[in-house]
């Protein structure tokens, strides 16, 4: 058994690196002093590094780029905090430029030993179709770590099943979802997704949003949500499947215990074994009918 510590993270105007060096420390000091040992900052939460620069800020192509000259400096302090405390970290994810003049979005996880790897974001919301222009990223990763397998669907992606299945089918155990919602019923979308990806592949989900406004940012102005950590409503599990969940809206960590244990023992004995049936579907859709039976016809 392991403590996950999801975060409602706040987008603040930043004075300077040093501040946001001095942010992210406490964030992280706090979450370990909970005895989290997997720590999961949300998606885009590292926009509010463009306001480092008041002259591009509030120009969204202009704040991609900044913000993606800056990471490798914000991968190095949380490869240092995640050494020194010896604790797995989900750094906030980034727009990333690629050689070919692209954005990606991109989360990176690091361990204890060092970065265990990264994982772009599969499928694009409109906003990022139509005015980012952060692209789709390619390929999925399954992470091994000390505390189990981990697979990484950043928002939108936790909405569509197949891609957290496979994630699952290569032995993910803990589905972390980052996310940055504008408005109540984006974080709904991906809450109930969340949700779900738990209930069918009987797994731990764990979601974690940004809150609060920033004005001066185009990407990141507005953010509701409230993180949680999900499970299967089955077995010894809440009736619910809500582990914990936070306060809507408010800056706070989000603790939860993930057994892996349990998990495992819901999967091979549950009141319903959602994991195992999966394949059922296809055969229930392959006789699907090519055209619908008129009403009168039915016996």
């Amino acid at each position: 058994m392991v403590i996950v510590a999801a975060a409602q993270y706040p987008i603040d105007r930043l004075a300077s690196w040093a501040a946001y060096e001095a942010k992210l420390t406490s964030w992280v000091e706090s979450a370990v002093a909970g005895g989290a040992r997997l720590l999961v900052f949300p998606e885009y939460g590292a926009m509010e590094l463009a306001s480092l620069d008041p002259a591009t800020m509030g120009d969204l192509s202009a704040s991609l780029q900044t913000v993606s000259d800056l990471i490798p400096r914000a991968d190095a302090l949380h490869a240092q905090l995640s050494a020194r405390h010896g604790v797995y970290i989900l750094a906030a994810s980034a727009p990333h430029a690629l050689a070919d003049g692209r954005y990606v979005n991109r989360a990176r996880l690091f361990g204890p030993e060092g970065q265990l790897g990264q994982q772009d974001k599969l499928i694009m919301t409109r906003f990022e179709n139509e005015h980012s222009g952060v692209s789709a990223g390619e390929g999925i990763t399954v992470f091994a770590t000390g505390i189990g397998r981990i697979g990484i669907a950043i928002c939108y992606d936790s909405e569509f099943p197949l891609l957290v299945r496979a994630m699952v089918e290569a032995g993910a155990e803990i589905i972390l979802v980052p996310s940055c919602t504008d408005s109540l019923q984006g974080y709904w979308r991906v809450r109930l997704g969340a949700q779900a990806r738990a209930l069918e592949s009987q797994c731990y989900v764990v979601h974690a949003p940004t809150v609060g406004t920033a004005k001066w940012s185009p990407a990141v102005d507005d953010n509701h949500g409230a993180a949680a950590i999900y499970g299967p409503p089955d077995g010894d599990f809440p009736p619910n499947g809500v582990v914990a969940i936070g306060e809507l809206d408010r800056p706070q960590w989000v603790f939860g215990e993930v057994d892996l244990e349990k998990m495992a023992q819901v999967r091979t004995d549950g009141r319903v074994l959602n994991l195992r049936d999966w394949d059922k579907q296809e055969a229930a859709r392959a006789t699907i009918r090519s055209s619908a039976v008129p009403f009168g016809e039915i016996a």
